[in-house]
């Protein structure tokens, strides 16, 4: 019996394999499994995998919109939830801006 593989762009079952590619029938996504693993994986600046709950440190200054400051340079956000599905890859709380999103390459793991 053959594993059932999951479209990563619409969740469909019904997928099928066309020579080293697999393809849904539901959105016609074509992609390489052996790719989808390396994809999924978000890193750090300093290529370390991250993973939700870690702690990071901001590498430098991150302009906010409508804040009057940056978020500055060795700032650190605790307790992280990762988001492969967008470009700002990571949800966290920062004192004094609350909730927002950063792309994983401004921040190093704590």
């Amino acid at each position: 019996m053959t594993d059932v593989i999951i479209c990563p762009k619409c969740n469909s079952e019904f997928t099928y394999e066309q020579d080293n590619l697999q393809v849904c029938s539901q959105c016609f996504h074509e992609w390489d499994p052996a790719e989808t693993d390396a994809a999924s994986k978000i890193l750090d600046s300093n290529g370390n995998e991250l993973r939700d709950g870690d702690s990071v440190v901001v590498i430098k200054d991150l302009p906010v919109k409508g804040a009057p400051k940056p978020v500055k340079a060795g700032t650190k956000v605790k307790n992280i939830r990762l988001r492969p599905d967008s470009d700002h890859n990571i949800d966290c709380k920062i004192d004094g801006f609350g909730s927002m999103a950063l792309k994983s390459e401004f921040v190093k793991k704590a």
